[in-house]
């Protein structure tokens, strides 16, 4: 099974653990206080480095899992189909499980999943993505993978009404594809970007188990709802399709949909693996989000209304 962890975090609460120099300014769970600047992409600075024999046992795991699912039906990547209808009260509340409540909660050790209540967050300013590379992905592979976010991420901005861009101006949400070794050791590369992580929490990142594929942190400011950073890791050593799989959840859940729910189908906000891509109610659910009927930090009870409403008018009232 996928664990794709996300996990919200306040600026203010970020500010309250008395952490040197939290200034609000650029962006955060799965973002803030005004960017450091930030050196080229890997992929100008560092030549391929071979892997090594951890990273190429995690190679061959995610090489099995893939073969696995695929052999199981899953990893669809049709966007749902005949075979998995919804109705307009389905989207409705497929959409509040999954934008208006939190997967994880930040514990002493780290993360604990724990569904918890939340209010609808996303970005108010413009989303500049920053895509790096670990010195061990290859040209082709940096080459593939930009020009597929580049493309989902011009797809998510036509869905969406909101200006999101690959842009190395300022970037606010981060994008590591990073093989085992290189990850290990991103700590002061993810204590710069997201100051106030718990040891525990950072500790998630790069000590990442097997069963998180990949895992994406957002920071919201206090309780505005109000994005303002956020942080994703993928494992370069995912297949082609897991790859591109986390790709496509973990940006679109640094978005505002952060929560995953067995219910939503079809949907990659699901931890079933049915669907490898984002599917057609996700592009609802990404569009009722950044709907302007919607305020940001509104509670599930101000929202419901208008998520009903949004839904009817996406669904002609197939109820």
């Amino acid at each position: 099974m996928r664990v794709s962890a996300v996990l919200r975090l306040s600026l203010s609460a970020l500010c309250g653990l008395a952490l040197a120099g939290c200034v609000a300014s650029p962006q955060a769970p799965r973002t803030a206080p005004k960017a450091p600047a930030r050196p080229a992409p890997a992929a100008v600075q560092v030549p391929q480095t071979p892997p090594s024999a951890a990273s190429e046992a995690v190679r061959q795991h995610f090489a099995r899992v893939q073969a696995d699912l695929l052999s199981n039906g899953l990893l669809r990547t049709d966007g749902g189909g005949r075979d998995t209808p919804f109705t307009d009260r389905m989207l409705a509340e497929n959409f509040i499980r999954i934008a208006l409540y939190d997967e994880y909660v930040r514990g002493a050790g780290g993360p604990i999943q724990r569904q918890t209540a939340s209010r609808l967050r996303r970005w108010e300013s413009p989303v500049r993505v920053g895509l790096r590379f670990g010195a061990s992905v290859s040209p082709q592979a940096r080459a593939t993978d930009t020009a597929r976010v580049r493309s989902y991420l011009a797809r998510l901005s036509r869905l969406t009404s909101h200006p999101i861009s690959l842009s190395d101006a300022q970037p606010n949400f981060m994008i590591y594809i990073v093989n085992e070794d290189e990850r290990r050791a991103l700590g002061p590369t993810v204590n710069a970007e997201l100051p106030g992580l718990s040891a525990g929490e950072l500790a998630g990142i790069t000590n990442m188990p097997l069963s998180t594929y990949c895992l994406v942190y957002a920071m919201s400011e206090g309780n505005t709802g109000r994005y303002s950073r956020a942080f994703a890791v993928i494992r370069s050593e995912h297949p082609d399709l897991l790859r591109l799989s986390c790709m496509h959840e973990e940006i679109a859940q640094g978005l505002g949909l952060a929560n995953d729910s067995p219910r939503a189908r079809p949907s990659i906000f699901n931890d079933d693996e049915e669907f490898a891509l984002l599917t057609r109610q996700d592009e609802l659910m990404l569009r009722m989000l950044y709907n302007p009927a919607l305020r940001t930090g509104m509670t599930e009870s101000e929202a419901r209304p208008i998520i009903e409403s949004l839904a009817r008018a996406l669904l002609g009232g197939e109820s």
